[in-house]
């Protein structure tokens, strides 16, 4: 698995491109950062990414959870969640919208890197099955 096209979803710029500089020392490429969820569903229209890395707390009138749900349901796109949120209501919430990954910020390199690459593979799966 390499060179899949990951949409990063961060409104802090820091952060983002943080996330950016480790996914493109795994191998993938990066062709974008959203920074609302307005911006990740426009993105995703233009890049169609492999899989969106998605924050839940966004600057804007749509929230991460609103964004990853249209992003999958209109575009068949893998979602995985990267928040700093993990109280109960929140990721009740997040669990309506079958993301393949919920990863708590502050979070490994390593840990990132195996949830993309399971989350890549079980969508993988999932889509042979439905063909």
């Amino acid at each position: 698995m390499s060179g899949e096209k990951i949409l990063v979803v961060e409104d802090e710029n820091i952060v983002a491109l943080g996330i950016k500089k480790m996914l493109k020392g795994m191998g993938f490429r990066v062709p974008s950062i959203a920074a609302s969820g307005e911006e990740a569903i426009q993105k995703a229209e233009i890049t169609f990414p492999d899989l969106v890395l998605m924050d839940i707390m966004l600057k804007g009138k749509i929230d991460g959870i609103k964004a990853a749900e249209t992003i999958y349901d209109t575009m068949d796109i893998p979602v995985v969640y990267l928040t700093a949120y993990s109280d109960d209501k929140i990721l009740e919430r997040s669990k309506k919208t079958n993301p393949y990954g919920y990863l708590i910020k502050p979070f490994e390199e390593k840990t990132l890197q195996n949830t993309i690459k399971v989350a890549l593979d079980n969508y993988r799966k999932e889509k042979e099955k439905k063909e």
